[in-house]
């Protein structure tokens, strides 16, 4: 579990200094206003959860663009693409300042003591740091970033360059984390008097081992429209990564203790995001046997209540259709096992190196491997949120899946039967979009398919969408590419900003560096 007093709590520190009080009392020896170097074990469980909230915070306005939620009013204009710099702006600097801004500085300390599973940790949590912000943002600073007061306007890196840094960080914490245990400074783990250091894998450098090639063979398979694109490459970074749902990267909510009262679910109840919102018909037409005819998915009912019937975005949800089982007013999303309080946020899963797995193969033309790793994927997804059992709030049962249950499915028409019958990736791509339910990855994928009807053949385009996309000549670029900067750069960076053409009006229409040949 997260401990509650970090998921927020070490948010300022930076670059690996925190203030402290002094020891002795009235102390002329000590200037109390002078920071102090924390140890790596208190700064890396802040890095950690603040890390992963990044991307969070994109998630609250990425999951309209993808069609995962609406907004059962068209009054909020979040699904039907009208941007601000504003929406922009905790993803960049939960990036920065809450979280990236303290790695040189705990890295630096580790590396002095000689405790290298904190760096290397260090360093895996910088690449998926900066992987989550330049899939949403393109261009952003990372060569001169982290200078604080040295520099207030670093420059912005191109992607390409950003993704060799991505892959370089991965390599370089991976090396670290296969030195011996014998040879470290300090535990990499502890619950005494309370949990510090690695919070995220308990202490197992394998794990963060296997999170470094899943996120390498995730950054692979973003370049299928590169010419340089290879399957093979992406299918062994695939075979070093996730072993099993035990090695998911996901941040586990817990009861809010004041004042870190933000310490449940971005999703959940208590934080109220999202009591606008309901899911879409995209959705929900792969779950209720529309989609594939017959064919109700036992997820239905989990992801989301069997009374949903869906929204349209930039479509008025009729009152009283929508809501959580049991109740006249409360969205129905808050009925989903994504929604609970004390659930978690996943980051990357076994699921979704499956479904890497899949996709890769079925590139590469290995048709068996491509089916069993799609198989595997929905058997993992499904058993992981087929537990059962009754949660709160807003105290909703769910129903377990059973394993005749999983097998039904997958022998069903929502699935190919024969590598024969594996001639698109449409099957793989719409089950690994239901099985990525809220992640912002799934934009990713969308944007390098190019929003394509074959394969996402439920996506709506919004009614009343914003003229910018809508007026596009060109059909790619009517969807959504890119976030805005956020709006801190746009007055602490403008310079920046306006070369790397932040404030066109067209901005968001580009597709980035990974979404184009």
């Amino acid at each position: 579990m997260i401990a509650k007093k970090y998921l927020l709590g070490l948010g300022l520190l930076l670059g690996g200094s925190a203030l402290t009080a002094c020891e002795k009392f009235l102390d002329v020896n000590t200037n109390p206003n002078n920071p102090t170097v924390a140890t790596p074990n208190f700064i890396l469980p802040g890095i950690i959860s603040n890390g992963i909230q990044t991307q969070m915070f994109s998630a609250l306005r990425v999951n309209f663009i993808t069609q995962y939620i609406v907004n059962r009013t068209p009054t909020s204009a979040n699904d039907q693409y009208f941007f601000t710099n504003a929406q922009s702006t905790n993803t960049f600097n939960f990036s920065y300042f809450q979280s990236g801004g303290n790695i040189p500085g705990m890295v630096k300390a580790a590396e002095e003591e000689g405790s290298s599973y904190f760096v290397g940790a260090g360093k895996i949590m910088q690449a998926m740091i900066l992987a989550h912000l330049t899939d949403m943002m393109g261009d952003v600073p990372f060569s001169e970033a982290y200078q604080g007061g040295a520099n207030f306007t670093p420059k912005y890196d191109p992607q390409e360059k950003l993704y060799g840094d991505i892959n370089r960080l991965c390599d370089e914490g991976v090396v670290e984390m296969a030195k011996p245990a014998s040879s470290q400074k300090r535990p990499f783990y502890s619950t005494s008097p309370s949990e510090s250091g690695d919070i995220l894998y308990k202490g197992d450098p394998g794990k963060w081992t296997r999170l470094a090639y899943a996120l390498k063979a995730r950054q692979a398979q973003h370049l299928t429209k590169k010419a340089s694109y290879s399957p093979a490459a992406v299918l062994a970074l695939c075979a070093q990564a996730f072993k099993s749902s035990a090695d998911d990267a996901q941040l586990q909510f817990q009861s809010p203790v004041a004042p870190l009262v933000n310490t449940t679910n971005i999703y959940g109840i208590t934080r109220a995001n999202f009591g606008g919102a309901t899911f879409s018909t995209n959705l929900i037409n792969y779950l209720n046997g529309t989609t594939f005819p017959g064919v109700v998915d036992p997820r239905f009912g989990i992801i989301a209540p069997t009374t949903s019937t869906g929204g349209r975005p930039g479509v008025t949800t009729p009152a009283g259709t929508n809501v959580a089982p049991g109740s006249s007013t409360t969205t129905d999303f808050y009925a989903s096992w994504y929604a609970r309080d004390l659930g978690y946020y996943e980051v990357i899963t076994y699921h979704e190196v499956k479904f890497i797995e899949a996709e890769a193969a079925f590139r590469a033309g290995d048709r068996v491997r491509a089916l069993e790793s799609l198989r595997e994927g929905v058997r993992a997804h499904m058993r992981k949120i087929g537990v059962g059992g009754s949660f709160g709030p807003p105290n909703v049962t769910f129903p377990a899946i059973t394993e005749a249950q999983i097998t039904a499915y997958l022998a069903s028409a929502a699935m190919p039967q024969t590598e024969a019958a594996l001639t698109s990736l449409r099957p793989i791509m719409e089950q690994k979009y239901i099985a990525m339910f809220l992640n912002p990855e799934s934009w990713s994928d969308l944007r390098r398919l190019d929003y394509d009807e074959n394969i996402y053949v439920n996506f709506l385009y919004p009614v009343g969408a914003n003229s910018i996309l809508s007026g596009q000549s060109d059909p790619k670029r009517r969807y959504p590419r890119r976030l805005l900067p956020g709006a801190t750069e746009v007055t602490a960076n403008p310079n920046e900003v306006a070369r790397v053409g932040g404030n066109d009006p067209d901005y968001i229409t580009r597709p980035l560096w990974f979404d184009m040949p």
